[in-house]
């Protein structure tokens, strides 16, 4: 006889009979060849040879039955189970209602019973620490925290530039706000197994959740890629990215799609190497240049790198002033820029002349006209004569200045760099909505 723990007390939590449908007590049958889910019957359909479907009469069984001592001789397994359930329902303490509710003990026997098996039992107690440490493990790979070196992770305002940025991560819940293949689950709410499906049918359901957990292992392996290569945070990696060389940087650009194969350190020491390549290189030639022009000693070499660069300045401006020669019709304006030129070269401050007529004849591009454009109404006047003169739709406008405001109030402080880095438009257009925005009180300088 196979002695099995039973179900709960409560009784809908207790299976039914598949004969007669009314539910079990134990002792009660399981077929041992029927399954999953389990085939179970009582004992007067069990003695009638019930049989039902792929269940016959002549099957293997097992009988079910918790009436055996598991921790103390003179508790049985389904007293033990009806002692944890009432712990559960009315609390550790209540020993007296644990007792009311258990029936076949005392309010001491359910005490003892409970602190020396339970509570002061190093198996146990070493048992649920392993429990923990297992879930600690499992819940690992699900959430993503954010580990920028320490830094506390940015928490930008929700559909800002800085969310879109991060992929809309939330740091407080160590998730995205929407995952990879999102609508996955939708291709489960209306499956539901019952007893009464065909094995076809059956089967095709089977196939259906096997298909949805493999894209399940899909976005954890996705998330896993992320979470080990720091690519929460976007711009901590790009800034990461400009310590190569241009040369370098391309290459890893290049190399990126294949950093979901290599480890983030197997990565990192690809890139590494091939940087250190690329400076060995860059040094093998030089050495073989100042051998070349006949260089012997390290101190010929800083005179030469020193004249090297002289002349390459040099060639640069007669570059430069063969290009603007053949564009500058007014010989006035030729005149002028050559003196300042001259001025420059012998370390003058070059006297800013007055614009030419020319010059003085372009005239600057006139003020837009906010007339019926979303936003305007938002707007006070000063903002109105903003917008005028930097030619910028008011609804933009107060997407920057919010975006501004927010990072301000987040950092304590904004500078003008990090304006810019917020809002990608025309860098003169930004300095005028940063002086503005400071001007009238809206940011504070860092």
């Amino acid at each position: 006889m196979d002695r099995l723990a039973s179900y709960g007390s409560d009784p809908f939590d207790k299976p039914s009979c598949k004969g007669c449908a009314s539910t079990l007590k134990e002792p009660y049958i399981k077929c041992a060849e029927c399954g999953p889910p389990p085939f179970l019957v009582c004992l007067q359909c069990f003695t009638r040879g019930f049989e039902y479907k792929t269940h016959q009469s002549d099957h293997k069984y097992e009988i079910m039955t918790s009436d055996f001592p598991v921790l103390d001789p003179s508790w049985t397994a389904q007293e033990e189970v009806g002692l944890l359930e009432a712990v559960m329902d009315c609390g550790f303490g209540n020993w007296q209602d644990v007792a009311n509710q258990l029936r076949t003990k005392s309010k001491e026997e359910c005490e003892s019973h409970y602190m020396k098996h339970f509570i002061n039992n190093p198996l146990f107690s070493s048992t649920l620490l392993s429990l923990k440490q297992m879930e600690e493990a499992r819940t690992a790979d699900t959430a993503i925290p954010f580990r920028p070196a320490g830094d506390d992770p940015p928490r930008p305002t929700f559909d800002s530039l800085l969310s879109r940025d991060m992929a809309g991560y939330m740091p407080a819940r160590a998730d995205f706000m929407e995952e990879f293949d999102n609508y996955a689950e939708w291709d489960l709410r209306d499956i539901d197994f019952v007893d009464d499906d065909s094995d076809v049918l059956h089967a095709l359901k089977i196939a259906v959740v096997d298909i949805y957990h493999s894209r399940l292992k899909e976005r954890q392996r996705r998330k896993k890629i992320i979470r080990d290569h720091g690519l929460i945070s976007l711009r901590k990696f790009q800034m990461l990215e400009r310590r190569y060389p241009k040369e370098v940087q391309d290459m890893y650009d290049a190399m990126r799609r294949f950093a979901r194969v290599l480890g983030p350190t197997e990565h990192d020491k690809f890139i590494e190497s091939h940087a250190l390549e690329f400076e060995l290189r860059r040094e093998i030639a030089r050495l073989q240049e100042y051998r070349r022009v006949g260089i012997q000693t390290f101190c010929s070499a800083k005179v030469y790198d020193r004249l090297k660069r002289s002349r390459e300045e040099e060639r640069k401006k007669r570059i430069m002033l063969s290009e603007v020669l053949q564009y500058i019709q007014d010989s006035n304006a030729c005149q002028q820029w050559l003196h300042k030129q001259a001025a420059i070269d012998v370390g003058l401050n070059p006297v800013v002349a007055a614009i030419s007529s020319s010059a003085a004849g372009r005239r600057s591009a006139p003020p837009l006209n906010l007339t019926g454009l979303p936003g305007t109404d938002k707007l006070n006047e000063k903002e109105k004569e903003l917008c005028q003169v930097v030619r910028l739709v008011p609804g933009a406008y107060l997407e920057y200045k919010a975006a501004l405001a927010n990072e301000c109030r987040r950092q304590g402080g904004l500078r003008l760099a990090q304006a810019r880095a917020l809002i990608k438009i025309d860098v003169n257009k930004t300095r005028k909505i940063y002086d503005f925005l400071i001007r009238e009180g809206y940011i504070n300088k860092a």
